[in-house]
């Protein structure tokens, strides 16, 4: 009899040919200032302007979003693939999660706005639900900036670049 197919296994598999942008989404407050590389964040709706974030519930900042009420989900461009890197706790050279590695600002909300990101959306918490190993966080969005800079893509487990035909 042979083996049933591993269907998470060919879920993660389908989902690396999605390409999508790369964001560093950023809290800050009471309960800690921290940052992680995600993939998973998208718009909901333009009115009222909301956008998603996912993030697996293991890491300390689920837990931080959540208590800290706020998120800047700040949508890389592309020279910050090292970036990426650092907050996917995978830099080449010094600590992972490093906020010394980039210049930042405040913005509308605590949580840190990065300089130069192709794009930025400040977030009021406004809902989060469980889904699986994730916390699926909707943000009001209260402010939102675009820098003019080429957008960082994430394809196959590569980062790269958007090229129109």
């Amino acid at each position: 009899m042979s083996e049933a197919p591993n269907l998470s296994a060919q879920f993660v598999e389908a989902m690396a040919a999605a390409a999508s942008g790369v964001s560093v989404v950023t809290t800050d407050g009471v309960h800690g200032r921290f940052g992680l590389t995600v993939s998973a964040v998208t718009s909901v709706s333009a009115e009222p302007p909301l956008l998603l974030a996912c993030i697996n519930r293991k890491t300390p900042i689920a837990a931080a979003i959540t208590a800290n009420g706020c998120f800047t989900a700040n949508l890389l461009s592309e020279h910050q693939v090292p970036l990426a890197k650092i907050f996917a706790g995978r830099p080449e050279h010094g600590p992972a999660y490093d906020f010394t590695a980039a210049d930042w600002h405040k913005g509308a909300t605590p949580a840190p706005v990065l300089d130069h990101a192709a794009a930025t959306f400040e977030c009021k918490l406004d809902s989060w639900h469980d889904g699986g190993t994730h916390r699926i966080f909707i943000g009001e969005v209260l402010a939102a900036s675009i820098s003019g800079l080429a957008t960082l893509a994430y394809h196959h487990r590569r980062f790269g670049r958007f090229q129109a035909f």
